[in-house]
């Protein structure tokens, strides 16, 4: 496959805004071929997120003839879908470099142009963010700054979403430079769903609408003494005559202008409407209808998502190279099994059907899957309200959403000790969607919550082990978490120490906890430590919260105790290690390796793994330095 590059044609051309501005009219069309061709050839050779973009190229397009970015602020969400953005403000030279390290970013980035306002890419934050922005310039009588938020691609089905859209419209300073583009493309991944994705739906069949009216106030109003007089009547009774030809004028309720719905891949009539709102000195909302995978065939024609986030493809065909067997088709491999017999067994997804293993599932039991849209929150709360009839929940989310339903957790699932199960794909260190992907933060914030149990297999027989055992519990909530990419080889226990595995057992010098799939790099460790005269045990705890009590007795006969997790160090299993011994007044050292606390740039998983020292050659090094600095205990120690 050749190396994707924006050629020497129109896209060649754009160096930034002024220069989209710059083409004339009939010159677009040309400029949106060549941008889905890069799309197209980009994303085939690194993978990523092509349906999304394919959607909004002249969306993006307009937007960027119509306002002055980055004096005009324009914020994306969900940030996927922020590919033409990046063409246009001067990147499409590199795009050949996508989701690679030392690449672009597979979302915006502070650090690759001003153009990129915000980078978090949890969806439903964008008109948050815009409101506070807009509501700054305000006060800092910057009025000629406008704000711009695209949401869209099933963002408007987060809470948060609606929080924003009723700060906004209640706003006390009317005079909000902010205009929303809401980007109706009726997907989230999978088709959108709820009440919200109806009424879009119904909105759509308003587009006649303006021209209607326009139509009536330009004849009406040139008959003498009546005319106008008619036309206000008509244009007073708006709401009604949209309520005709929909549901109900939604936006509108909530005091918002609205516009449209506007054909989202028409550029003409995308920049007159984005024109208009610009002119208003009030929050607008312009509703742009889209495609999802626009102007190419084999994304058009993808039923499950439109080439959401496809892996790699030949752009010829369309054809995905597979992805090998991994950790979620175990999930949904196991769980469809345990519904089999278990039908108080239902399933919570919120937009990820297919991601996180669920749709085998929706076929096997239709009536017991619930997809809430990009709701987290929701989906746990709604899961606690599932226990409390009765049932026994399964919510499958990706790890680092799980950040965003930490409360309904603790407060509406933990608190009233109910049997929910929560499953984290994406565990660890994920490597090419970036800072915000990476699921890093789960086994920290999990220890503080009461009456949580927390497993962390090691490879595809600890998953169905423990999500069976999961599913079990009756008495409170757990969690299993799992990471991205291939399960590898199964590996098999020694002994037993209490309830966890015995994976190599050892002289007393080291104890290694290997917490779940870091198992296979502990076991290598170990090997390289034998090799300098240090034995080492390694245990795999199973369940890592609680802690099985008998590693306190494990740490007596041990002169280190060594924790390694791919999650953040701070306060996570490695820290209630330290707790637990400290508690049990045992003062064996115990060192933790695992995540620094930082944000991690884009790259793909090994090498990240790498330059953070999570191999057996960092481990082997940095236990044998440990050891070395209590050298007194071990100075007798004979070398092997």
């Amino acid at each position: 496959m050749s190396e994707p590059s924006a050629g020497d044609g129109l896209l060649a051309s754009i160096k930034g805004p002024r220069d989209v501005k710059r083409l004339k009219p009939e010159e677009l069309p040309a400029l949106a071929a060549e941008i889905r061709d890069l799309c197209v050839a980009a994303v085939a050779k690194s993978a990523g997120h092509l349906g999304p973009n394919l959607g909004v190229v002249e969306l993006t397009i307009a937007l960027h003839r119509v306002f002055d970015s980055p004096r005009d602020r324009i914020l994306w969400d969900t940030g996927h879908q922020a590919y033409v953005h990046k063409m246009l403000t001067g990147r499409a030279g590199q795009f050949g470099t996508l989701r690679q390290e030392g690449g672009l970013s597979g979302y915006p980035s502070q650090a690759e142009s001003e153009h990129d306002i915000i980078e978090n890419s949890h969806a439903s934050t964008a008109l948050s963010y815009a409101d506070g922005l807009a509501k700054a310039y305000t006060l800092r009588g910057e009025r000629d700054r406008a704000v711009v938020a695209v949401i869209g691609d099933g963002a408007l089905t987060g809470g948060m979403a609606w929080e924003a859209l009723n700060n906004i419209a209640g706003s006390r300073d009317q005079d909000l430079p902010l205009v929303i583009v809401v980007n109706d493309n009726g997907r989230s991944y999978s088709p959108t769903i709820g009440g919200l994705a109806s009424h879009l739906s119904a909105l759509r069949t308003t587009q006649r609408y303006e021209d209607m009216l326009e139509f009536v106030r330009d004849n009406l109003t040139k008959v003498p003494l009546v005319g106008n007089p008619v036309y206000d009547t008509l244009h007073g009774i708006k709401k009604g005559v949209k309520d005709i030809f929909a549901p109900q004028a939604m936006f509108e309720d909530l005091g918002l202008k609205y516009i449209g719905p506007i054909d989202g891949h028409n550029t003409e009539f995308v920049e007159a409407a984005l024109t208009k709102a610009k002119g208003f000195r009030r929050p607008v909302i312009v509703h742009v209808i889209t495609r999802k995978g626009h102007g190419y065939s084999p994304a058009e024609n993808h039923d499950e998502d439109c080439f959401h986030s496809p892996n790699v493809f030949d752009p010829a065909t369309g054809r995905e190279v597979p992805k090998p067997y991994g950790w979620t088709n175990v999930f949904s491999d196991e769980i469809v099994r345990l519904a089999k017999d278990r039908e108080d067994i239902v399933a919570i997804t919120a937009a990820m059907l297919h991601p996180v293993g669920l749709a085998d599932f929706a076929e096997a039991y239709p009536d017991r899957i619930y997809d809430v849209g990009i709701a987290e929150q929701h989906a746990l709360t709604s899961a606690a309200g599932l226990a409390l009839g009765g049932l026994h929940p399964v919510v499958a989310l990706y790890a680092t959403f799980l950040n965003r339903a930490f409360d309904q957790l603790l407060m509406d699932v933990a608190l009233h000790r109910l049997p929910v199960t929560v499953t984290l794909d994406r565990s660890g260190v994920t490597g090419d969607d970036g800072p915000s992907h990476n699921g890093m933060w789960d086994l920290s914030i999990l220890q503080v919550i009461p009456h949580l149990r927390v497993a962390v297999p090691r490879d595809a027989d600890r998953l169905r082990e423990l999500l069976a055992e999961a599913v079990e519990v009756k008495d409170g909530p757990t969690v299993v978490r799992y990471p991205k990419g291939p399960a590898g080889e199964a590996i098999e226990a020694v002994g037993k120490l209490g309830e966890m595995d015995v994976l190599l057992a050892g002289d007393p010098d080291v104890l290694i906890v290997a917490v779940g799939p870091m198992a296979a790099i502990c076991l290598e460790a170990a090997t390289l430590l034998d090799a300098h005269g240090i034995s080492a045990t390694v245990v795999d705890p199973r369940w890592v919260k609680p802690l099985d009590e008998a590693l306190v007795l494990a740490a007596t006969a041990h002169k280190l105790v060594v924790v390694v997790e791919d999650n953040g160090r701070v306060g996570a299993v490695g820290d209630a290690v330290a707790r637990l011994l400290r508690d049990a007044d045992v003062d064996v050292p115990v060192r933790t390796y695992g995540i620094p606390q930082r944000f991690l740039d884009h790259a793909k998983r090994p090498k990240i793994l790498n330059e953070i020292g999570l191999t057996p050659q960092a481990l082997a090094r940095q236990i044998t330095e440990a050891v070395a600095k209590r050298s007194t205990p071990l100075e007798n120690h004979p070398t092997r």
